[in-house]
């Protein structure tokens, strides 16, 4: 067993409700500094990633091959003291490979529920894309309600439950886009971009110098933190103080995409409630005693950029969702006091 941080034995122990969150921001930015000894650069992809971990959501991330996608996920794991389990989609995948399925078992001439990879506490879906429709759609119910239902019976996953999916946005051939109630359920959806060429320069060093071909090695990484000890941070998150013009900012950000020129679709009420959540997360991770509009500006790309459709017009155009998305997160008056 690797060794544990003082943190990760306290952060729920400890009945000071002050303590308790200074304790766990400790934590939080400990996984963090651990994470980025892997993972070079990255930082709003990383901050995003715990933001989901301490959010209880799931989370998507977009980016082409080679940038260190697969790599922090498994980053994350060697530092997470509970189950992993990765899925590698394929075309041929069914959704049996995911969630299970019963086998007949010779010996006793009865069948037994052999349960899939998805009972686990993180789960990497890697290249969800490339599966077809009826695959990805068996992660719907275990995304929403933790739970797989396996001939007739409810099959609850270990608690916490986190999926993170990569997906490559740039090649289509053999991929089949997620549909909107999927994307719906993932809490944020990350892009990882090319690093800074400083960065660059020290992934090179630093993988050039390992004896593994050509991927960062994430076994030095410290396991910091069990199951337990991530309830404890979304419990304590979810009790961060919150303003009520704050909450009414996260609200107004979602049901202005629902009629703002040039989006297609808004975003649904999952979206307000998304905000709220990694606004509190956010905080965490920063070690404030409350939530700021900020915090909710500082995750709202991540919330909504998968849940809106930007209008064929601006489509054509060649503007981004993000592009349209900052002229909402400008023009929205954010509370001052």
């Amino acid at each position: 067993m690797s060794e544990q941080p003082s943190e990760s034995n306290s952060a729920a122990s400890s009945t000071n409700p002050v303590s308790q969150r200074v304790r766990a921001s400790q934590l939080a930015q400990a996984l963090r500094d651990e994470l980025h000894k892997a993972v070079i650069g990255q930082d709003e992809v990383i901050d995003g990633v715990l933001t989901a971990l301490i959010a209880g959501g799931h989370v998507l991330i977009e980016g082409v091959p080679g940038l260190g996608k697969t790599l922090l996920v498994r980053a994350l794991a060697r530092c997470f003291g509970g189950e992993f389990s990765r899925i590698q989609f394929t075309p041929d995948l069914m959704p049996s490979d995911v969630t299970g399925h019963a086998v007949y078992d010779m010996q006793t001439e009865q069948f037994k529920l052999r349960k899939g990879p998805v009972f686990t506490n993180l789960l990497l879906a890697d290249e969800i894309n490339r599966a077809p429709a009826k695959t990805q759609a068996a992660l719907l119910e275990v995304m929403q309600e933790r739970q797989v239902t396996l001939e007739g019976k409810a099959l609850a996953v270990p608690q916490p439950f986190l999926v993170m999916a990569t997906q490559n946005p740039i090649e289509q051939e053999g991929t089949y886009p997620l549909p909107e109630a999927e994307l719906d359920r993932f809490m944020l959806m990350l892009r990882m971009d090319y690093p800074q060429a400083d960065e660059e320069l020290e992934l090179v060093r630093q993988v050039t110098r390992s004896a593994r071909a050509d991927m960062l090695d994430v076994s030095a990484l410290r396991q910091l933190v069990q199951p337990r000890d991530v309830l404890a941070l979304q419990k304590i998150a979810s009790e961060l103080p919150l303003d009520e013009q704050v909450l009414d900012y996260a609200v107004r950000l979602t049901r202005s995409t629902r009629s703002w020129p040039g989006l297609a679709l808004g975003a649904g009420p999952r979206a307000s409630i998304a905000l709220v959540r990694g606004g509190r997360a956010r905080a965490l991770l920063r070690g404030a005693e409350f939530v700021t509009p900020d915090d909710i500006k500082g995750c709202a790309l991540a919330v909504l950029r998968h849940r809106v459709r930007l209008s064929a017009e601006l489509d054509i155009e060649g503007l981004s969702v993000d592009q349209v998305l900052l002229q909402v997160l400008d023009q929205v008056a954010a509370p001052r006091a």
